[in-house]
């Protein structure tokens, strides 16, 4: 069976541009395998969706990634309800931060940028802050900007959503592993590990991290790819319905001192309820794909998880915890910061790149590897990103 495009990697942004090319019109298949049971003995790549919650936002220090999101946001209503999933969680997003000094840059940019594009937000500091959101103790000299239609995603179920639409307009879907990606005079091979076979006319390659893979792409991407731990802080009913009225968070620490998110209370598969914090205090690089497949069958990193926690307690002194336990991941970034979409060949193109950003944006970053696949620029869609390396 031939494709007009194949789309390898079946994650947030791979299973977004299949949707999207399908709606275009082309005969798509997705590729990409299913979510590993026991991920401490999975021999095969990973995908950066196996989650319940990542925070979701307009408010940001770059207009585009703003834009980004703005245009994936506006269209999670329309891909709930063509996909069968709900994912989306508008409990309000907060981004915190030193309003001068050292540390205060993202914060007067990201202020600037809601200016500019319009975002509605709320700006609280002192006893405004305090009394808002009463379960954080921020100290002195902290300013937040609140964005009452953020909130978070659930990236399993926007998979699922996208998938589920893709499909009711005629995408194929292959759960198998890519291994080989070969360009002809006359289209593209796609070589599986289960040993099937696929051939089209164009191939996508949107696998994350993994698109360093040898046998994918012609030409190396220049990506950096970091391990990231999460800590999970499991809480009870509650301490749930205390913190009920929290916001997704990202706090940017005084004297320029790091930064880290937090995602209000989520119940996992589990059935308990956690809440999820993130912000590495040191990048590791993750070098070789090797290196990614045993970083993620870790689990995570201990000391990472230790120091995590305590920012949260500092943050949130009153919480109550029932333990705490942790996963691992990882971020892509790439040289300018922005994502990238381009094609390697005429026939092979390349859309990665998140930059610790691409979750919440997803549906707009998988629409643009749509248009550039199916030959119309990117100049005119009103971004100033280069999507080039």
């Amino acid at each position: 069976m031939g494709f007009d495009v194949i789309v390898v990697g079946a994650g947030l942004w791979g299973s977004a541009c299949a949707r999207h090319l399908a709606e275009m019109g082309a005969k798509v298949a997705l590729v990409g395998p299913a979510e590993p049971e026991n991920a401490a003995t999975h021999d095969g790549v990973f995908a950066s969706h196996y989650d319940q919650a990542r925070i979701t936002r307009r408010l940001d220090g770059s207009r585009d990634w703003a834009r980004f999101a703005d245009a994936a946001m506006r269209r999670y209503a329309t891909l709930e309800a063509q996909g069968g999933q709900s994912f989306f969680y508008q409990v309000g997003a907060l981004m915190a931060g030193p309003e001068y000094g050292a540390g205060s840059d993202y914060m007067r940019d990201t202020a600037a940028v809601a200016e500019v594009e319009g975002i509605a937000h709320e700006a609280l500091k002192g006893r405004a802050l305090a009394e808002r959101f009463p379960f954080f103790a921020f100290p002195d000299g902290i300013l937040g900007l609140f964005e009452k239609g953020g909130g978070w995603i659930n990236p399993r179920a926007h998979v699922a959503a996208e998938i589920a639409s893709g499909i009711a307009k005629g995408v194929t879907l292959v759960r198998d592993e890519v291994v080989q990606v070969l360009e002809g005079s006359d289209g593209v091979t796609v070589r599986c590990a289960g040993g099937e076979v696929l051939r089209g006319d164009k191939v996508v390659v949107a696998s994350g991290a993994f698109s360093k893979a040898s046998g994918l792409l012609p030409e190396p991407v220049p990506l950096k790819a970091y391990a990231r731990t999460i800590a999970f802080v499991e809480i009870d009913e509650i301490e749930a319905n205390r913190l009920k009225d929290m916001p997704s968070v990202v706090y940017f620490f005084p004297n320029g001192a790091g930064d880290c998110y937090i995602l209000p209370p989520v119940r996992y598969p589990d059935g308990k309820t956690y809440l999820k914090i993130g912000g590495d205090p040191v990048d590791v690089e993750l070098t070789t794909v090797a290196e990614m497949k045993e970083w993620f069958r870790s689990g995570g990193d201990a000391k990472a998880v230790s120091y995590m926690a305590d920012q949260l307690f500092k943050l949130m002194p009153s919480l109550s915890s029932q333990g705490v336990t942790f996963g691992s991941c990882a971020t892509s970034f790439t040289p300018q910061g922005n994502p990238l979409i381009y094609g390697q060949t005429d026939r092979v193109f390349a859309l990665t790149g998140g930059n610790g950003a691409g979750a919440k944006c997803a549906d707009e970053i998988g629409r643009l590897g749509a248009l550039k696949v199916m030959g119309q620029a990117l100049e005119g869609q009103g971004y100033t990103t280069s999507f080039l390396p």
